[in-house]
């Protein structure tokens, strides 16, 4: 028996629900730690960072998962929606910190999405995600339709882009980590496009 039938069993076993539960659970976490202490000196930058990051990590978990099962039949698709989701909320909460608890003044908010390219980049990310947030229920995609809204959640191609060129941006000097977060998104995007090239071609 391959490896892959047991993980599509587990993943069955666990419903998209537990994962908003774990999702709440290690924002909430992560938010106690700033406040007492447990993220070092700089508990805003750090409490932000740390947001900022599992949120890109969640949306490439998102990107995964058609790649995942195409290539290797793993099946993530009982989790995609909780994913997406949750990945907007850590986006939402990485924002809020920046915008409250760092930023806080209203007009320093605007100056520095005008004035500094890297927090543009990552507003246009952020906003690229609320249609996805709001259209994620049954309900919107019986009102759209399979085909309006699986175009319209394409968004995420360019939000995780824009994510990822957002956190090599504001990484001091040319760090590896978040190249490597560019890589992968490229990566998982590129597994999307090129075969229906390839179909194009043939």
């Amino acid at each position: 028996m391959s490896i892959v039938s047991p993980i599509n069993t587990a993943v069955r076993r666990v419903p998209g629900w537990a994962l908003y539960i774990l999702g709440a659970a290690y924002g909430g976490w992560l938010f106690y730690l700033g406040l007492t202490g447990g993220l070092g000196v700089e508990p805003i930058e750090a409490l932000e960072h740390a947001y900022g990051e599992f949120a890109l990590k969640l949306l490439l978990a998102g990107l995964a998962v058609t790649p995942l099962r195409k290539l290797f039949g793993v099946n993530l698709i009982g989790w995609r929606r909780a994913i997406g989701v949750l990945g907007f909320f850590f986006v939402l909460a990485h924002f809020l910190v920046w915008a409250v608890l760092d930023v806080q003044r209203l007009s320093a908010i605007w100056a520095d999405i005008i004035e500094r390219p890297y927090v543009t980049i990552g507003m246009a990310g952020f906003l690229a995600l609320i249609p996805l947030a709001i259209t994620s229920n049954n309900y919107m995609v019986r009102k759209l339709g399979p085909i309006r809204w699986r175009k319209l959640h394409k968004l995420a191609y360019p939000a995780a882009v824009l994510g990822a060129v957002h956190y090599v941006w504001l990484a001091k000097g040319l760090q590896l980590e978040p190249l490597i977060y560019l890589a992968i998104t490229l990566l998982l995007l590129a597994t999307r496009f090129w075969p229906q090239r390839k179909r194009a071609a043939a």
